[in-house]
Formats: C-alpha cells, structure tokens, sequence
C-alpha cells in the first residue's frame, strides 16, 4: 500500500513538473511570435534634400526610402526664421506630435547649439517648429501629388499613409540627418 502512495506521489510530482515547465510556453509564445512579427524600428533618418528622398534606416539597413516635399527654398540650410529653408545638419526626434495639424509629426530639435550660435553670429533669430509630417485632413487626398510642389516651411513632408506608417517606427531620440 505505502509503495502505491509513494508510486502515484512521484507521478503527481512529475505531473506538476511537467506543467511548471509547459505552462509558460503557452504564455511566452504569442510574445516571441508578436515581437519576431513586430518591423523593425528606425535608429537612424537620412533625408537627401537634393534627391528629395527620406530613408529610414535600422543598424545601417535601409527599411524604407520616401519621397518627400520640401520648403519653396529647398537649397541651402536654414539660417533665420522665415527663409523658408530645411535645416541641414545632424538632429534628433526630440517629441512626436498625434495631434498634428499636419496628421501626424516628428519634431526635430532645430535649433541645435550650432544652429542658435550661427544665428547669434548673424544677429538674426534661428526659427524653429521644424517636423516630419504628413499633410493633414483637409489636404490628404492630394496624396502623392504633394510631392510636385516644394510647399513646407522648412519642414520634410509625406502623404498622410506613409507619416501612419512611418510614426510608429520612429521613437523619440531617432538620429535625423538632413543632407543638402
């Protein structure tokens, strides 16, 4: 009798060993599967003003390449506010914006420490506000056509879709480069 109690006390053992072990596969495994589907995220924005292109970029691999609408000034960095000029230089997404009048924005840290010393040294003020954005409500169904014309005021902008798929790929602190 006392070797059936100890028999079914090591099944039960073995049993609850088993589940100890299984059980967080069932909770662990729609995480690994959610995180390997989940898109990469940028580290890095490279916008080639001249080429009138944005790239998203992760560990040095291109995720996605956009074409994108300037300011009506779109050569030469930005030197004062109300040039109507992009920035060019190195920067980061210092906040993101849902509430966009422009759908959605990335705000870039324009004016930088080298931005605010040439505008000191030109006794002019540097201007700022200066985003990645879409095109907001009432322009968004001009869609790609944007892009035929420079209208920004010194900002990079894309079609609503692409700043909806672009927003969540960017977090704050993602390294921007603007180009000539």
């Amino acid at each position: 009798m006392r070797g059936r109690f100890i028999r079914r006390k090591a099944r039960t053992a073995r049993g609850a060993l088993l589940v100890l072990l299984v059980l967080p596969i069932f909770f662990l495994a729609p995480i690994a599967l959610a995180a390997a589907d989940a898109p990469e995220k940028a580290d890095r924005i490279e916008v080639h003003k001249a080429d009138r292109t944005m790239t998203l970029l992760h560990d040095g691999k291109v995720l996605k390449t956009y074409k994108v609408a300037l300011s009506p000034v779109p050569v030469g960095a930005k030197e004062r506010e109300g040039d109507h000029k992009v920035p060019e230089g190195l920067y980061i997404v210092d906040r993101k914006n849902p509430h966009s009048t422009f759908h959605l924005a990335l705000h870039i840290n324009y004016p930088n420490a080298a931005d605010r010393a040439r505008a000191r040294k030109l006794g002019v003020k540097p201007g700022g506000d200066i985003e990645i954005h879409g095109l907001g409500a009432k322009w968004g169904w001009v869609g790609a056509a944007h892009r035929q014309v420079d209208w920004t005021d010194g900002c990079i902008a894309v079609t609503n879709e692409e700043i909806d798929e672009i927003f969540p790929l960017v977090d704050v602190g993602t390294v921007v480069q603007i180009f000539p």
